[in-house]
């Protein structure tokens, strides 16, 4: 089996299992409607590009390399996500289902972009995904290459993750938006979605600092 056809499945067991961007691409899906979803999914594989983009230029090594840098990484990363969990929490839910339904129909532009930035800052804020992509793209990259090539191997193959990874975030982010038809109806069962959305995401903000 070549490298590239071993990182391919490498990728799709890696991007089939429901982690920290995949379950912020799910809850705010559940939450806020399937656009939310879609453009949290653009925003995560954003933060995607970004981390690979690092990797490739070596800036990942000297993160890690430097503990004040990793931990400032770390904690604005915790952070962000606390501040997440807070605002779902304190988030006032629709009075009905129609105006859930209106909200998700008629979208404001200011809403999504802040969706999308929430997902960007939620990826490329992880410590672990700088971790990941250091240590992950330079196995499937052949030995005997020169650095220019070395660097172009580890794009293409970081390319071909994101790709991977949008597919299976916008299924979740559909899966989602489905979802939240059930569990979505009266003041209480939003009240309670709500809780749920803000408890993940400060779950996911202790998960970051281990």
């Amino acid at each position: 089996m070549n490298s590239l056809a071993a990182f391919t499945l490498a990728t799709l067991a890696l991007v089939a299992v429901p982690g920290p961007n995949l379950i912020h691409i799910i809850t705010r899906s559940v939450q806020d409607g399937r656009r939310a979803g879609v453009v949290s999914a653009l925003g995560v594989e954003t933060g995607t590009l970004l981390h690979v983009l690092v990797a490739v230029c070596g800036l990942a090594a000297a993160i890690t390399d430097h503990p004040l840098a990793f931990a400032v990484l770390r904690y604005a990363g915790a952070g962000y996500l606390a501040h997440l969990g807070v605002r779902a929490l304190l988030r006032r839910p629709p009075l009905s289902t129609a105006q859930a339904d209106d909200a998700e129909a008629r979208p404001d532009r200011r809403r999504l972009l802040r969706v999308y930035r929430d997902a960007v800052l939620v990826n490329v804020l992880n410590p672990k995904v700088v971790l990941f992509f250091l240590a992950f793209l330079p196995h499937f990259v052949p030995t005997g290459l020169t650095p220019a090539q070395t660097r172009t191997h580890m794009l293409v193959l970081g390319t071909l993750f994101l790709a991977i990874a949008l597919v299976f975030d916008l299924c979740y982010a559909l899966a989602g938006a489905a979802l939240a038809d059930r569990l979505r109806g009266t003041p209480r069962r939003d009240r309670r979605l709500a809780y749920t959305t803000g408890g993940i995401h400060l779950g996911l903000a202790a998960l970051v600092l281990t």
